[in-house]
């Protein structure tokens, strides 16, 4: 059920051979998306539960959401982007179909990430979540 940009970076993650190299692609991820208006780092727009700074603003057009975010860690903007692919561009009832940490478990960053980040990544997940359940 995930997006084929997901899809891409399951691909990418199977032929890189270590983590370190897969940290990497990670950070590129996030360095490759645009910075979130500063307008946009709102009270409201903050994730709570993550050990840096985390903003996800999600948008509707008809049925289908997209978010941006942003963070002040990279390795979390690249977490950010690896979200974005897998939920940007779906409707809500779609969004809560989506077993996340299932598809983050297939890139095998729900065992490298440390306890923070893990924590960090199920705090967006849940803002996403609960931002689609309220949407549907």
């Amino acid at each position: 059920m995930a997006a084929a940009a997901f899809e891409e970076i399951v691909e990418t993650f199977e032929f890189l051979d270590d983590w370190e190299d897969r940290y990497a692609h990670v950070i590129d991820l996030g360095r490759a998306m645009q910075p979130l208006d500063e307008s946009l780092r709102t009270p409201a727009t903050k994730v709570d539960g993550c050990a840096s700074q985390v903003w996800l603003v999600p948008q509707v057009e008809g049925q289908v959401i997209t978010f941006d975010g942003d963070s002040d860690a990279m390795i979390v903007r690249g977490l950010i982007a690896i979200l974005r692919t897998l939920y940007s561009g779906r409707t809500a009832r779609e969004i809560l179909d989506i077993d996340a940490p299932a598809e983050f478990a297939r890139l095998g960053l729900d065992s490298h990430l440390s306890a923070q980040r893990s924590n960090g990544l199920r705090a967006m997940i849940e803002r996403v979540r609960l931002f689609a359940a309220s949407a549907a």
